[in-house]
């Protein structure tokens, strides 16, 4: 955050770590919503952006868990918070909600159990937390107050072993954003074993990521055979299309594949695009292209949360209200996605 040579990110910075409180925490997560938007207006570029939330959002996450650990006498054995999601690749908008979790050392599944029950209350509160700070409780339950996500490592071995050797599309559909975890708070050390453990299981596992192909593939980019975009929404959002579900998604779910095919470890869409560049054979020129149309996407879907045209669904986008050259732009975005859709289907299905 100092590095970024914004004097409004450092004070935002040190007045998340001089809270003292919840209450006074809440305040921040207002304070970094106005920063981001003003620096859209500004002109900042959507990956700068991005960067400057995720890491103000993490800044507060952290001081949370600091908070309310301070709270708590948690058992003397390596943990690390995790996160999920958006959060794990580092992508934050300005509308979000929380996918965490919790691992931890264990000797046994008995004593994994004892030391779950003695985590579950200190998780739940940071969970609560968080909420009272901005970050929606998960209406899908992925958060580590939640017992199926506070588990030992051997138990996360497990679980991701199970949906690797068994890879049922409907079960990997839903645990496709785990795939895109990092270390938050804690002793980072238990996750960079899980990440190298899970990245050696996957390699050369064929039938896995064929299973996690044909998920990447069922949402196609929205554009007609005519050139135009194809528009939906519903009555409620009607003439609109889905900035998050039919345009960043399309970027993420492929970059996941390719990442754990090529046993790249970074969780980022961009990173891992530019971490298998060179075993893909792609040339630099086609990357950034690729980059700088996620990028676009991800400035679109900043705008439109700051504009509130569709407070109840915020990624929703009515193209019409675009200018003719962002138009043009979006349209080359989202044949950039499907190029990388063409490649996935070539690589792992034929």
């Amino acid at each position: 955050l100092y590095g970024m040579q914004a004097a409004d990110s450092a004070s935002l910075a040190n007045a998340i770590l001089a809270t003292r409180s919840i209450a006074e925490l809440s305040t921040q997560t207002v304070a970094v919503r106005r920063f981001a938007s003003r620096r859209l207006s500004e002109g900042s570029g959507a990956e700068v952006l991005c960067e400057w939330i995720a890491a103000l959002n993490d800044l507060i996450a952290l001081q949370a868990i600091d908070l309310v650990e301070a709270g708590f006498e948690l058992p003397y054995v390596p943990w690390c918070w995790l996160v999920f999601g958006s959060e794990g690749r580092l992508e934050q908008t300005l509308v979000t909600d929380q996918d965490n979790g919790i691992v931890f050392e264990a000797g046994s599944a008995v004593e994994a159990e004892e030391l779950r029950q003695k985590f579950l209350p200190f998780a739940q509160a940071v969970n609560e937390a968080l909420d009272a700070c901005g970050f929606p409780l998960c209406s899908g339950q992925i958060m580590a107050g939640n017992p199926v996500w506070c588990l030992s490592l051997d138990e996360w071995k497990q679980r991701f072993g199970r949906w690797i050797s068994v890879p049922e599309p409907k079960a990997l559909l839903n645990a496709s954003i785990f795939f895109d975890f990092r270390p938050l708070y804690g002793r980072e050390e238990l996750v960079t074993e899980l990440q190298a453990w899970l990245l050696k299981r996957v390699k050369g596992n064929t039938a896995f990521l064929r299973a996690m192909a044909g998920n990447a593939l069922e949402q196609a980019p929205p554009l007609s055979w005519w050139r135009d975009f194809r528009l939906h929404g519903g009555p409620e959002f009607p003439h609109t299309l889905d900035l998050k579900g039919q345009g960043i998604r399309l970027f993420v779910d492929v970059m996941r594949i390719f990442s754990l095919a090529h046993g790249v470890a970074q969780t980022n869409t961009v990173e891992r695009l530019r971490g298998v560049r060179q075993a893909m054979g792609m040339p630099v020129e086609e990357v950034a292209a690729m980059a700088a149309s996620f990028f676009q996407i991800q400035r679109l879907r900043l705008q439109n949360q700051v504009s509130g045209e569709f407070p109840a669904a915020a990624n929703r986008l009515n193209p019409d209200r675009l200018h003719k050259l962002d138009r043009l732009i979006l349209k080359e975005a989202l044949r950039q996605a499907r190029t990388l859709q063409q490649r996935l289907r070539l690589d792992f299905l034929g």
